[in-house]
């Protein structure tokens, strides 16, 4: 199975992205946050993968956080959840939100996603509220106060998320008191971002 690519991001679409790895292109079903975090096409590119295998299909879902796979994978065990519709989930609220509206049995978040309707958003909570315990809450939130306003920065600067947050939690991992100063915590992200 595969379970990770990396390689030349050949081109991207919302819901696809290819990949050349090897000389091989990859197809890669990619949720609406994966493409707009991916970085310019002929750019180097790594994504965590899902692999469906079935007898008439080999289909590859890719996501650039692992929390987002992981999230993937939870949807698709609901009974009536398959990847296409576990992507539009995906696509329609962020994986915190998505973990909070179930955990908080928040039917109505969830039914505003298309395809969901109040059936499935019962069953999404009934089936996964209790297995959602270890993706609560975003571990950038720990790093302190002004570590929102930093990743949002540093995305708006174009790093990808999952690099921007890496940087601000290996920051504050270093000096606890950057939490608190957006400014030395920014300068010391962007450090280690680069």
């Amino acid at each position: 199975m595969i379970a990770h690519l990396r390689g030349r991001l050949f081109s991207k679409q919302p819901g696809q992205a290819i990949v050349e790895a090897g000389g091989v292109g990859y197809d890669v079903v990619i949720s609406i946050p994966t493409f707009t975090a991916l970085p310019a096409e002929g750019s180097e590119v790594s994504l965590y993968i899902h692999t469906q295998v079935r007898e008439d299909l080999l289909a590859l879902y890719g996501f650039l956080d692992l929390r987002e796979k992981r999230l993937f994978e939870r949807l698709i065990t609901v009974t009536g959840v398959g990847p296409k519709l576990a992507v539009t989930i995906l696509s329609g609220l962020n994986p915190e939100r998505t973990v909070t509206a179930i955990r908080a049995q928040d039917h109505a978040t969830l039914t505003h996603i298309p395809g969901v309707g109040k059936k499935l958003a019962e069953r999404l909570v009934v089936e996964l509220k209790d297995k959602l315990e270890d993706m609560a809450a975003p571990a950038v939130v720990s790093a302190g106060p002004a570590a929102e306003d930093v990743l949002s920065a540093l995305t708006n600067l174009g790093y990808q998320r999952p690099a921007a947050q890496k940087a601000i939690e290996t920051a504050v991992e270093k000096d606890k008191s950057l939490g608190k100063d957006f400014d030395a915590l920014f300068r010391a992200a962007l450090k280690i971002i680069r």
